[in-house]
């Protein structure tokens, strides 16, 4: 799919499965995470707490919910030189229980793991749990390439059942072998309605093949997205970093808004404004509005 602009019918009906079939309307489906003045997450708002912006004008909101929806979430793990030893099997470990206790039943997942190269080793999985395991043969080799895995990691997005999706992006260094440019994956990620969610490991501890931590350009991809880059100096807190994440998906909340004008293939701004002053929201930075195809599951 090549932006946020999903088609649904005025009247959504879903079919046995749970899925929902759209047409009619163009609609643009923004995922929102609320936090207070001490970064903690805020449950229970209601619609009327909203305000969402196309390029500075407010637009009415059609759908919104604040209940825990089905995610669609790609894994994309650094398997580089850097990785080698506690890191790799710190990274395995913490993977592993994110699929097996943190993700819900009705979620899928696919897992990426990148170098120089790119390697999706198991599409869209349900359960996520059967993943577990799929790292254990992984040995790292190779230079980093970030932001050739982001645009790899894309085209998957066009393929999922759910309509809130993200990208989990575990890495210790910086980009030393991409093809690709950052503005090439921020134009890709932008492309995309995925919020990206980065783990930046940096170790003082690590092997001197790793060619520097450099966090600013996971940060830039991931803010605009509506996603976060976490900074931790220990393999051994990827654990955490993936609950938080988890928890996150689990306090989020999603709405919907008719774009006024018709699809014109260019990028759109998207802001989004609580009423009330005490709480600060974060979602995607904008999207590029290309007409979606009518009769295609929700997502």
């Amino acid at each position: 799919m090549a932006g946020v602009t999903l088609t649904f019918a005025l009247v959504l009906q879903p079919d046995a499965s749970g899925q929902t079939y759209r047409a009619a309307i163009d609609l643009v489906v923004v995922d929102v995470t609320v936090k207070d003045r001490d970064g903690r997450l805020v449950s229970g708002l209601q619609r009327e707490d909203f305000g969402v912006f196309e390029d500075g004008v407010e637009q009415r909101i059609l759908q919104f919910t604040g209940e825990r929806v089905p995610v669609s979430l790609g894994i994309a793990v650094d398997v580089s030189d850097s990785m080698f030893g506690v890191r790799i099997a710190d990274a395995r470990s913490a993977i592993d229980h994110f699929l097996l206790s943190l993700l819900d039943e009705g979620d899928e997942a696919f897992l990426m793991v990148f170098n120089h190269t790119q390697l999706i080793m198991a599409p869209w999985t349900v359960p996520p749990r059967a993943l577990a395991g799929r790292l254990d043969t992984v040995k790292p080799f190779g230079g980093t390439a970030i932001y050739d895995a982001v645009i790899k990691a894309a085209p998957m997005f066009e393929k999922r059942r759910h309509q809130r999706c993200g990208l989990v992006v575990v890495s210790d260094g910086a980009d030393t072998a991409s093809d690709a440019r950052l503005q090439d994956a921020l134009r890709r990620v932008n492309q995309s309605d995925a919020f990206v969610y980065a783990i930046a490991i940096d170790a003082p501890s690590g092997p001197a093949i790793n060619h520097g931590f450099s966090p600013e350009a996971l940060n830039e991809i991931s803010s605009q997205s509506g996603g976060y880059t976490e900074v931790i100096h220990e393999s051994s807190a990827l654990a955490g970093a993936t609950e938080r994440i988890a928890y996150e998906l689990n306090h989020q909340y999603t709405l919907a808004y008719a774009p006024s004008r018709l699809a014109d293939g260019q990028y759109h701004s998207i802001r989004v404004r609580m009423r009330d002053p005490r709480y600060v929201a974060r979602s995607r930075h904008g999207y590029t509005h290309q007409r979606a195809r009518t009769g295609s599951p929700s997502r």
